[in-house]
Formats: C-alpha cells, structure tokens, sequence
C-alpha cells in the first residue's frame, strides 16, 4: 500500500489529485481529544483538471462502524448520531475498521465540512490502535465555500445546505452528511475550479479563506 510504503521510508507519498475523497465521521461527542469515534462514511469523487469537471463516484464508497467498548446508552447522544447500542457492540473491531478505511482512501486526498474536527478523531484513533497516521492532505469544503461565496453569511453545514437549496435524507447519518457534502462541494466547484490548477492550488485556495473579513 502507497501510504504504508511513505510511513515506512520506502518512498514519497504522491497525491492522486484525480481521485478526492469526502468523508463523514459520527462520534460520542464533539471534543475531538476525549470522545469516541463511532463511525466513518467516505464517497469518491472524479476530477478532470483537463475539462475542469467534478463528479461523485456512488459506487466507489465506504462506510464502517468501529466495535465499542463502552457503549453510551444515553438516548439523546444515541437520537443524534444514530448508531445504536447493538450496532456499536457489533462493529468491526477499531484497528481493522481503521485499515480498511486507510486502504479505501489510498493516496487520495481527503475532504470534510469542518475538516479540523474529523481529521483530529481519525488522527487520534488511528495512532491509538495502528501506531500511525494518515500522509494525505486534507481541505475543509467550508474554507472553499466561504473564500467563492464570500457574500454568503452561512458558517454551519446547514446554513450552507440552505442557501444552495441541498437536502440531506438524514442529517447527522455519517453517509447522507457525506453526500450531502458532496453535493454542497459540486455547488461551489465552478468557481473552485476557475481559480485552480490541480489540488495545489484547492489547498491554496482554502487557506485564503483566513484572509476574508465574515460578518
């Protein structure tokens, strides 16, 4: 595996700029150093730098709940992210979950709403039960959203999803926020693309966002 290869010194890590990765994550809470990863959720999407195109690959997917050994049984933690007690008792064990996963995304890139959080959980998760991490870079759709559509007062996945008019079949479900993040992405992406090159440049674009003044 290529990012096996880069942890082991056997080479550089190459991004596969053609292939981006979205992803989700459902955890027991919202700190990202205490809480527990609960589930992952991830879609490909194709880029065609050449034609300056974007597309959503429904059929190369993925999607695993991590076996938890304490099990929060609290009603209102278990309403929001939907994964329930037998589900969470019956997941795959965390280091397996947590190659498959790796494996799924390879070298591509990774994307999330909100990046900074589901890259902390993945992060200390997979150095919990692989001794390792992840090589590949990720972008926060949210920085892309905000530096194209500066006018926009949105800042929650929500108020984005709103002002684009995207439905979510069911929010808080790792695999419907997924899509719907693609979705959000796939909105935005004529103007991503008119300013960038190859997935440099997305990155460079997203770090701009810390330039703009939001109301």
């Amino acid at each position: 595996m290529a990012w096996l290869d880069w942890l082991k010194g056997r080479g550089d890590f190459v991004v596969d700029e053609k292939r981006w990765v979205m992803l989700d994550v459902e955890t027991s809470g919202l700190d990202p150093h205490g809480d527990r990863l609960l589930a992952i959720a991830a879609i490909a999407m194709r880029v065609d730098w050449a034609r300056g195109r974007l597309s959503v690959d429904l059929g190369d997917s993925f999607e695993v709940v991590l076996r938890q050994e304490q099990v929060t049984e609290a009603k209102d933690n278990i309403l929001l992210h939907g994964i329930g007690v037998q589900r969470q008792r019956e997941g795959m064990a965390p280091d397996a979950a947590l190659e498959a996963f790796a494996g799924f995304v390879w070298q591509s890139p990774l994307l999330a709403f909100h990046a900074a959080f589901d890259q902390a959980m993945i992060t200390r998760h997979m150095r919990h039960y692989l001794g390792r991490t992840l090589p590949n870079p990720w972008v926060d759709i949210e920085q892309l959203c905000a530096v194209t559509h500066e006018k926009v007062r949105a800042r929650s996945l929500d108020e984005w999803m709103q002002h684009f008019g995207i439905e979510c079949a069911v929010r808080h479900q790792a695999a419907a926020d997924t899509l719907a993040e693609c979705e959000l992405l796939l909105r935005v992406w004529p103007r991503v693309a008119a300013q960038c090159e190859n997935w440099r440049g997305v990155q460079r674009l997203a770090r701009q966002q810390g330039w703009i003044a939001r109301a």
